[in-house]
């Protein structure tokens, strides 16, 4: 599957080499002033000043016709963010969670997002870093490094950017090179043992080039308790960090209209993420207890508050992501001075991840950290083409965009000690003590006495050498192609009203090629798949006491009311997904295209230079895939309820949302007051949840989802000099459609509110610096995030409920004036916020519930310096 990946390499390498050699001319040159000296200029004398580049060109923000949180360096910088889940408490509206590892971390925007756990789904929110399209939400989890803004869009992109998203864009703009030497250092220093160092060195090569580097390491320990309960796993705490990474910048300017920019970046996590802990305790608790060295597998009393979890079993991960990219602009002696834009990209990620898939003390399941067990990879190769040009009457751009992506997966389950003795109490406990139920009018009694035997009987085999070593090893191999054309243009149609356009056509095909192993053999299902009846009844018949006394006709009338409904129970448990025996040997090929068209029509009206509203309708598009795990049903479909049918064809189809908004725009106090709202309706078209479902993660596309409500943002700079203050809040209904759905886990689904969907979010910022003396500066940050009630489960469980909270940071500094240094003390979560990220059925564990938590109370201090 990567044979091409080389020739993809000297295809990238010859786009790049072409454009520099060929082409005579380039937009903006480099900005001449260093950060140092221009720091306390960057606040623009007044907010109506803000410029955005959500269309592709410069635009000011109060001119684009686009719900849009535009976040500049030193607002991010002020409030610690340095990765997308950070960028959260800024922006209402935004949820950001993670779930088994950093590598399933996952963006929302007005409760619209993509549930993590496959990587075959594509994200509902994209996140594009300097003009790349990242594979998906995990890539921008790690240091943003140096940021210039981050600008966030709300609503489906695709006419604009590269790729398609349903439900917005989280735009990611970093510094660039300048022309003027400087060097830049910081250091933290936090509780939980942080410490994190970083460094940029700017210079120019002549006068016309320059080059930036940048470097940083961060290090961490857990905020976690783990009780390992005896191992083999040793670290007793989880979640702790360990960061590097480097990023380099080569800017080209060989003449007024060329520019070309290089950039070549690296990072890895080599860290422990993430357990779970326990919110409800429920019935199977106890043989958990029981099968742990100590006695205690689970929290006997859940109490989020101490951050205990239980996992013998390690959570070791490995994330690397590189990447090389060249953005070529040239101002074309043609068209008015059109620009032609190219962004040639190759990247490279990968997760190496591990799990207690239990989350408990006993040896269940797990997956160790292995490449063979446990990897997921994006090679991806992206070219974009836009030319963007303007005439009196006309502001015009037309697009191209490929992109090459190549997906590996290796999944696997391994079983432990404990799984086999866990697997029979369950049968005991749900079978025998049924069927115990069912004979108990007619005066018969069950043995439901050592479950291990039963089992046994079953499968014909002893006790404990049923399931062993690796249950499953599977390996998917995806290929997805997308090319697209596209067009956004507005048309001034009188000074004061514009209507703009957008077009877009897809085509988007994709491959994938599965192949299913169980290195165990699983033995024990296989024995019971020969002759269910005959080996369920033969065990049943040893278990009711006095069946041998029975007169034959009874016995087998008893054996006939039985069997049929207790012998599938007993196939399932025997049978799971990682231990079923019909899926060794599998391969599957599996190939979907889609061809599809969106876009966008807005009309825009400005009544005065401070007020301008905006009607819009769009028409987003998210491609389909596959499910990239074990999927089996009752009737080998995967629309088909439980089973142990394997399920050939995993695919569901693409996204769709028509989305609709009326906006306002108005600037006051002489430009130093934005206040922006706007009202949206978005309805979508088979919405892909990825949903847990027992035992396997399933996509189902659900028929209709409605999110409508308001979005709403204030900017203002009063009187008082240095002093500014940042809000927004946002009010959405979003809610699942009335039709039923064929699973019986997401029966509460139809009619309500979608999960991590709070019906209010809001936040606020606000930041004041001040003089003290003629060289020095203080300057103070507090922010504040508000979130609603809302369920953390797919299917919405009532347990999975996180109720109303508030994130509070806040900062405080001294240093110089010119800014060469400062000394800064910051708090993240100051109240001490405990609160579910995500919350999980405990894996087959009925009746229990985990959830993994969001980040405690971090405090510290940081040094920059600049030069």
């Amino acid at each position: 599957m990567h044979s091409d990946f080389p020739q993809r390499r000297l295809l990238a390498a010859a786009v790049v080499a072409a454009l520099v050699s060929s082409i005579h001319v380039a937009p903006v040159r480099a900005q001449e002033a260093p950060p140092a000296e221009q720091a306390r200029r960057d606040e623009p004398a007044t907010l109506s000043t803000l410029v955005v580049t959500a269309q592709k060109r410069e635009e000011a923000l109060q001119d684009v016709p686009i719900v849009i949180n535009v976040l500049p360096e030193q607002l991010l910088q002020d409030t610690g963010v340095r990765d997308i889940k950070d960028l959260q408490v800024l922006v209402p509206g935004l949820t950001v969670t993670s779930t088994q590892s950093a590598a399933q971390t996952v963006a929302r925007i007005r409760g619209i997002g993509t549930v993590g756990d496959n990587p075959g789904l594509e994200s509902s929110v994209g996140v594009v870093i300097d003009g790349v399209y990242r594979a998906r939400n995990s890539v921008g989890f790690g240091d943003l490094g140096e940021l210039e803004r981050i600008e966030v869009l709300k609503g489906p992109q695709g006419t604009v950017f590269g790729k398609n998203t349903s439900a917005g864009v989280i735009n990611v703009v970093t510094r660039r090179p300048s022309y003027t030497q400087a060097v830049e250092g910081e250091v933290t220093v936090g509780n939980y043992g942080l410490v994190g160092v970083s460094g940029a060195y700017n210079d120019a090569l002549g006068e016309n080039a320059a080059f930036r580097i940048y470097a940083t390491k961060r290090k961490r320990d857990g905020v976690d308790d783990v009780v390992t309960a005896g191992g083999p796993r040793r670290e007793d705490d989880d979640g702790d960090q360990n960061y590097h990474a480097l990023r380099g910048q080569l800017l080209l300017e060989p003449s007024e209209t060329l520019s070309v920019n290089f950039i070549a970046d690296y990072s890895s996590r080599e860290e422990h993420c993430c357990v779970s802990v326990t919110t409800h305790r429920g019935p199977t608790a106890a043989i958990i207890d029981a099968l742990t060295p100590g006695g205690q597998g689970i929290i006997p009393v859940p109490d989020l508050d101490r951050r205990l979890a239980y996992a013998n079993r390690t959570t070791e991960q490995d994330l690397k992501d590189k990447g090389i990219s060249a953005e070529v602009n040239w101002t074309t002696p043609w068209a008015n001075d059109a620009v032609l834009t190219s962004i040639t990209a190759f990247r490279d990620w990968q997760a190496i991840t591990s799990i207690d898939f239990d989350y408990s003390g006993a040896d269940i399941m797990y997956r160790p950290p292995d490449e063979d067990a446990s990897l997921a990879a994006f090679e991806t190769f992206s070219q974009e083409f836009r030319l963007t040009g303007a005439t009196d009457r006309l502001d015009w751009m037309v697009g191209l965009f490929y992109s090459d992506e190549d997906l590996r997966r290796h999944d696997a389950y391994y079983m432990g000690a404990a799984y086999e003795p866990y697997l029979s109490s369950l049968v005991g406990s749900q079978v025998l003590g049924a069927m115990a139920a069912q004979l108990a009018p007619l005066g018969l009694t069950v043995n439901t006495a050592n479950p291990a035997t039963f089992l046994s009987q079953v499968s014909g085999r002893p006790f404990g050498s049923n399931y062993t070593g690796v249950g499953a090893l599977d390996r998917y191999g995806q290929s997805a192609r997308s090319a697209a054309i596209f067009t956004n243009n507005t048309f001034h149609v009188t000074d004061a009203f514009d209507i703009t356009l957008g077009l877009r056509y897809t085509r988007e095909k994709k491959t994938l090629d599965s192949d299913f192993s169980n290195p165990n053999g699983s033995l024990a299902c296989a024995a019971t798949l020969a002759d269910p009846a005959a080996r369920v009844g033969g065990a049943l018949a040893q278990r009711i006491n006095g069946f041998a006394g029975l007169p034959p006709a009874l016995q087998q009338q008893l054996l006939g009311q039985l069997v049929p409904a207790i012998a599938p129970q007993v196939a399932g448990f025997m049978c799971l997904p990682w231990a079923n025996v019909a899926h060794d040997g599998r391969n599957t090929r599996q190939e979907r295209t889609e061809r599809e068209w969106s876009g966008t029509l807005k009309l825009a009206y400005d009544w005065s230079d401070d007020v301008m509203t905006y009607v819009s309708a769009a028409r987003g598009y998210k491609a389909g895939g596959f499910n990239l795990d074990r999927v089996q049903s009752s009737n080998g479909l995967s629309s088909g309820v439980g089973g142990i049918v394997p399920v050939d064809d995993t695919s569901f189809p693409g996204e769709f949302v028509d989305s609709y908004e009326l906006g306002l725009k108005t600037t006051w106090a002489e430009g130093n007051l934005l206040f922006n709202a706007a009202l949206f309706y978005q309805d979508y078209e088979d919405f892909q949840l990825n949903s847990f479902l027992g035992t396997a993660f399933v996509v189902r596309s659900i028929p209709k989802v409605t999110s409508r409500g308001i979005d709403a943002e204030v900017l203002w700079q009063p009187g008082i000099r240095g002093l500014m203050v940042q809000g927004g809040l946002t009010y959405a209904e979003t809610e699942y459609g009335d039709d039923p759905l064929p699973d019986p886990e997401l029966v509460l689904l139809p009619g309500n509110q979608m999960s991590f969907a709070p019906k209010w979010s809001g936040n606020a910022s606000v930041t004041y610096d001040w003089d003290i003396g003629s060289n020095l500066m203080g300057r103070f940050n507090i922010g504040a995030k508000y979130m609603s009630e809302y369920n953390t489960g797919s299917d919405l469980d009532p347990q999975k409920l996180q109720e109303a909270y508030t994130l509070l940071n806040a900062r405080i500094g001294i240093g110089r004036q010119d800014q060469r240094w400062m000394l800064e003390f910051w708090g993240q979560n100051l109240t001490d916020e405990t609160y579910k990220q995500v919350g999980i059925d405990a894996p087959i564990q009925a009746g229990s519930w985990n959830a993994f938590l969001g980040a405690p109370r971090t405090y510290g201090m940081t040094l920059r310096l600049r030069y």
